[in-house]
């Protein structure tokens, strides 16, 4: 048998789509689309370039790209297979392509292949090169037509022959700089399964959603219609010329109500629209700036502009998004952050039917604002396929479970194993209250709130401060009370308690001594690893079903309160490669996560291969296009209630909805 081939690829593309707005299938789908360079390097060999503009594709290189014999590896693997895919007119064997992305990614460094050669250390003959995004401006996508370049529209290699082989250098550098990378990490493989789960996502971001595109289109009309009038009304009230105007709205407002006000963000706007005005035409402004500010809307404009000439947007989802838990990103229209809807399920039908119909006043008549009308009914511009249905099925407190099955929290565990009510049950842990007693119509109802409260904010080791970013304040709950709720969930769950502390215990252990510790019977794996070869170390947490969490260079430092604490390298919230600090609580909290995510992967392989094509996902909620038969969502709601094999124990359960087009239910 022979043994296997390496081929390390990176191409150069042009296309008059903007990719950074239109993501890469509309990108890629354009008429002017074309593979320019494609720079290749055959097991570590001499990097070559190839100037698709100046002949054919080679022969012996398609062979290598169709052959099994050859492993191919990329930065960020999906542009090149989709790439490659398009340009050749063939669809090349997916399951060959390894993404270096994908293995830093899963080691914890940052997405970019300079960031991560940067976070690596590269030396400089082994970075990507600065001179790029220049290079990149100048001919992979179109320029400004002027008298001085003759009015083109594109730049051509016989335009700047220098710059075109400093672009050929450019091209190769990145293939030298990937493979330098990926024998960086070789130390730290991607698991088999992580890498099928990348296939798999690969394909459903090709595979798509289907977009009700009239709809789409009228959503657009009706909120620059009402974006005209809010305007309009504006200016007649204030006098002002621009009552966009931030500096000036605010003068405006300031004189009108003799208030201090300091900004208009949402969240101020909301407040001053609370309280009781001296002003009736200050109250209609701010009403008027709060319906501006929908930005949500904007996320129409990103499906029109997305969307492919056969109806469908794709490119939804970003495998391994979140560093270390490996949880998806949304891209695109962002799916993971869409707006709530309020409209009750069986009026959305009726309100679709008149943004169609382009309606404003029936839709204002009926549902309020215009603008905010159509930020609840984004969700529903992505539909089912003709003759097809969107089956919607998600985890039910699926963090809730995983880190009660961690610490062994067994009444927790009860729970969900029979009646379900999490809410009811941690208030009547909390306050000794009956759980019978807990239901509407009881004045003890009232402690389900804080039940709620506390079991969505205080599982990884958050105090009072995490309860009002839950909401607790706004949910008539006093910051007084907030320290109680605080010690009488931690004395109801006190294997959660004692997790974080052996979890974080166990950490610095690894840290500092080196050593191998076993928690939860040795499903969980606590080490620090090194390969000296390339000077790397990690902090690694393996998870239940192998997988592993890498946090780099870790050591005790000293945190912001000036206490020692565990720290490592990572991306901060500024995306900066940067230290960072970490405690018991959030380690559980990246296991936590790490494991709801985990079990949602197999929920979506095993409903890929029944055949429950899977169209995009949300946290722990996923959605097929399936044939209409409504019957199909129990069977979809059994496979994804599966517990895996290296779970035992847990407790999964979904609950779903079919409908034509997608909602929140």
């Amino acid at each position: 048998m022979e043994s296997v081939r390496h081929l390390s690829i990176d191409i150069e593309t042009y296309s008059d789509i903007d990719i950074s707005k239109a993501g890469l299938y509309k990108y890629a789908e354009s008429p002017a689309f074309e593979v320019m360079l494609l720079a290749y390097s055959v097991d570590g060999g001499p990097v070559e370039v190839i100037d698709l503009t100046e002949g054919p594709f080679p022969t012996d290189l398609y062979t290598a790209l169709i052959s099994p014999e050859f492993v191919k590896h990329a930065y960020n693997a999906a542009f090149e297979w989709y790439c490659l895919s398009k340009y050749l007119h063939t669809v090349l064997p997916l399951t060959q392509w390894r993404c270096t992305m994908l293995h830093g990614l899963y080691c914890g460094y940052p997405a970019g292949l300079a960031a991560i050669g940067n976070a690596l250390g590269l030396s400089e003959d082994k970075k990507k090169m600065a001179a790029g995004k220049a290079l990149i401006k100048y001919f992979c996508v179109p320029c400004a037509p002027t008298k001085n370049n003759g009015q083109r529209t594109r730049n051509l290699p016989h335009h700047a022959p220098e710059k075109w082989q400093t672009f050929k250098e450019y091209c190769a550098q990145d293939v030298r700089t990937e493979m330098e990378v990926e024998a960086r990490l070789s130390a730290f493989p991607v698991p088999e399964e992580v890498q099928t789960q990348w296939v798999t996502d690969t394909r459903i971001n090709a595979r798509g959603v289907k977009v009700d595109t009239e709809f789409v289109t009228a959503a657009l009309v009706l909120d620059d219609q009402s974006r005209e009038q809010y305007l309009k009304e504006a200016m007649e009230i204030t006098g002002l010329d621009n009552p966009n105007s931030v500096a000036k709205l605010t003068e405006w407002l300031q004189a009108e109500t003799e208030l201090d006000i300091k900004d208009l963000r949402k969240d101020t706007v909301s407040a001053l629209l609370g309280k009781e005005l001296p002003s009736d035409k200050a109250h209609r402004v701010l009403e008027i700036r709060k319906a501006l500010s929908k930005t949500s809307n904007k996320k129409y404009e990103a499906i029109r502009t997305a969307v492919c000439a056969d109806g469908r947007v794709r490119g939804l989802l970003q495998f391994y998004g979140a560093n270390r838990t490996g949880r998806w990103a949304g891209r695109i229209v962002q799916p993971q952050n869409l707006p709530r809807t309020y409209i009750k399920a069986d009026l959305l039908p009726i309100a679709r039917t008149l943004v169609k119909q382009e309606d404003a006043a029936s839709l204002q008549w009926v549902f309020g604002s215009v603008p905010d009308t159509l930020s609840q009914l984004i969700r529903t511009a992505l539909v089912a396929s003709q003759g097809r249905i969107l089956l919607d099925a998600d985890f039910s407190a699926i963090e809730a479970r995983v880190i009660a099955w961690l610490a062994g929290e067994e009444w927790v565990l009860e729970v969900f194993r029979t009646h379900g009510k999490i809410y009811e049950a941690t208030a009547s842990q909390m306050f000794g209250i009956p759980i019978e007693h807990i239901k509407k119509g009881r004045p003890e109802y009232s402690y389900r709130q804080k039940g709620k409260v506390a079991t969505l904010a205080l599982g990884y080791q958050g105090g009072p401060g995490a309860l009002i970013a839950m909401g607790a304040l706004d949910n008539g709950l006093t910051e007084e009370e907030l320290p109680e709720i605080v010690d009488r969930w931690r004395k109801a769950n006190p294997h959660i308690v004692q997790l974080w502390n052996l979890v974080e215990a166990a950490a610095r252990e690894a840290v500092e001594t080196g050593r191998r510790i076993t928690l939860r019977e040795g499903s969980i794996v606590i080490a620090r690893e090194y390969d000296p070869m390339h000077g790397l170390n990690f902090l690694t947490i393996t998870l239940p079903n192998g997988r592993k969490l890498f946090y780099a260079k870790p050591h005790i430092g000293v945190n912001r309160f000036g206490r020692p604490s565990l720290c490592y390298y990572g991306m901060d919230q500024t995306k900066k490669w940067g230290r960072l600090e970490t405690y018991g609580g959030k380690l559980v909290e990246n296991i936590t996560q790490a494991v709801a995510r985990d079990c949602l992967a197999e929920a979506i392989e095993r409903l890929e291969q029944a055949n429950f094509p899977v169209v995009f996902h949300i946290h722990d909620e996923i959605i097929v296009d399936a044939p209409s038969d409504k019957q199909n969502l129990s069977e979809m709601e059994r496979l994804m209630g599966q517990t895996p094999v290296w779970a035992q124990g847990l407790p999964l359960s979904s609950d779903g909805w079919a409908n034509e087009f997608f909602k929140k239910d």
